[in-house]
C-alpha cells in the first residue's frame, strides 16, 4: 500500500525469501484502524461504526420496550 502523490502508480512485486509474493492492497487494518491508500493519509471508521451499531441494536433488541428511558440511554 502506498500513501502520497504516487499512490496510484504500479509497483514491482515483492518476493519473499521462500518464493512467496506480497500483494499490494488498498487498505490495511492496524490496531483496529483501517488505513486507506490515497494522496493523503486517510482512515476509515466504517467498520468500527458498523460494529458499534450492531452491538447497540443487539442490546436494544434484548431490552425491548420494557426498560425506562434512563436505562435505554
Amino acid at each position: 500500500m502506498r500513501i502520497g502523490s504516487r499512490h496510484d502508480k504500479m509497483c514491482a512485486k515483492i518476493t519473499m525469501f521462500d518464493g512467496g509474493v506480497l500483494h499490494w492492497v488498498d487498505e490495511i487494518r492496524y490496531l483496529g484502524l483501517v488505513i486507506i491508500r490515497g494522496a493523503k493519509f486517510k482512515c476509515s471508521i466504517d467498520k468500527a461504526k458498523r460494529s458499534f451499531y450492531r452491538a447497540a441494536n443487539g442490546i436494544f433488541a434484548k431490552i425491548g420496550r420494557l426498560a425506562s428511558e434512563e436505562v435505554m440511554v
